[in-house]
């Protein structure tokens, strides 16, 4: 029986699973029933050692092979939840209010528990899996939490793979590409200050709205004027607040946003330009204004070798013309990039067919697709393995 055989006799087990963990969205590090019912799993599997409440609710088990070795490899699956009210009138719907996986971080949850429940029923390997289960990926940065409470030091390993789904890409395809795949993220909030006024006066008062016209203005050619069009960035205002009434014009607006790119040296360029723009802007109307930027995720920058290998994984398991080892990157960020700071490895998208996309209200992680990721977690760890 080939991997992909074994996880399509238990899919119906682990479809299950997913389901239930469907029902229970915690967010960020709060997450007592997920990590419970991941950690009952794991030991009814009969893993070799399971370790709870890193980053407090975070979760390393090890599976050992039968044969003598030191190698060990690691899989990593992200658990948590959207503050989002789910619409999907499923029967197996959120039962916690505002709370949903519209990420499918279930099912990459019961992806892994798959995994090690053939790792440990299928011991026939040199040296150890260390299978990671990870709070707060949605902006919690659980993965660095976990990183800083020793995750590599207590149990380090010689590569790590992590894989997540995506809305769009066909079921059983996989992309991936060497280097950079997904990018850096970082907030930002601006405050401007200007001279509240009657709005039959405008030449009396100092408009805030104004400084954020220009601000909103000048902030989009910051991408499109100092970037090489080869080059894949992204500075998006995603809210601006001020006043509260029709006849007056307010002495405060506000404005927030994300800068998203795949290097820092671009990165670094972006976050200046928009401080002189900021500066600026203000100045040019006499008003003030003030920035903070919040460094968030970095580049999830894929080791090449490790990215060349994890195609390979997915060619042993689908046809190659469902392998694209060379993808476009994309804007989204991941906190899987922490832990490729520390550790070589790479990260893998898989098809979840034409599904409502991440992050929506009536997304639902596809249940067809858990064959395809347990086996890629499975034959990536034992293919890292079997080279020694």
């Amino acid at each position: 029986m080939t991997v992909l055989e074994y996880f399509n006799s238990i899919h119906d087990e682990v479809t299950a699973w997913r389901r239930s963990l469907h029902t229970m969205p915690e967010l960020l590090y709060d997450l007592p029933k997920t990590s419970g019912f991941v950690a009952e799993k794991l030991r009814e599997f009969g893993v070799d050692e399971i370790t709870e409440n890193i980053a407090q609710s975070g979760i390393v088990a090890v599976i050992k092979g039968t044969h003598d070795g030191t190698k060990r490899v690691g899989l990593r699956a992200d658990m948590d939840a959207l503050p989002i009210a789910e619409q999907t009138n499923l029967a197996y719907a959120s039962r916690h209010e505002g709370l949903m996986h519209a990420c499918g971080h279930d099912g990459h949850t019961a992806m892994l528990l798959g995994a090690a429940r053939y790792l440990c029923e299928n011991r026939d390997f040199a040296g150890s899996v260390v299978l990671i289960f990870q709070p707060a990926e949605e902006t919690g940065a659980g993965g660095k939490a976990m990183i800083d409470e020793g995750l590599f030091k207590k149990w380090p390993v010689d590569a790590i793979y992590g894989l997540h789904n995506q809305p769009g890409v066909e079921i059983g395809h996989f992309i991936c590409r060497k280097g950079p795949m997904l990018a850096s993220s970082d907030e930002f909030d601006i405050t401007i200050h200007g001279k509240g006024g009657h709005a039959a006066a405008p030449q009396t008062a100092i408009d805030p709205l104004m400084v954020a016209s220009s601000i909103l203005s000048a902030a989009q050619a910051i991408v499109a004027r100092n970037l090489s069009p080869f080059d894949s960035a992204a500075l998006s205002v995603t809210r601006l607040e001020a006043g509260d009434s029709y006849n007056t014009i307010p002495p405060v607006a506000t404005m927030s946003g994300t800068i998203r790119t795949l290097n820092e040296k671009a990165r670094a360029m972006m976050k200046e330009r928009l401080k002189q723009v900021v500066e600026h802007s203000a100045a040019l109307h006499g008003a003030t204004a003030e920035l903070n930027i919040k460094t968030g995720y970095p580049v999830l920058d894929n080791t090449p070798a490790n990215a060349a290998f994890i195609a390979d994984v997915a060619r042993s398991i689908v046809p190659e013309s469902q392998v694209n080892g060379d993808c476009t990157p994309i804007l989204a960020s991941e906190d899987f990039a922490f832990m490729l700071q520390e550790v070589p490895g790479a990260y893998m998208l898989m098809g979840n067919g034409e599904t409502a996309s991440l992050h929506n209200a009536a997304y639902d992680f596809n249940d067809a697709a858990i064959p395809y990721g347990s086996s890629f977690l499975v034959t990536a760890a034992l293919n890292t393995l079997n080279e020694a």
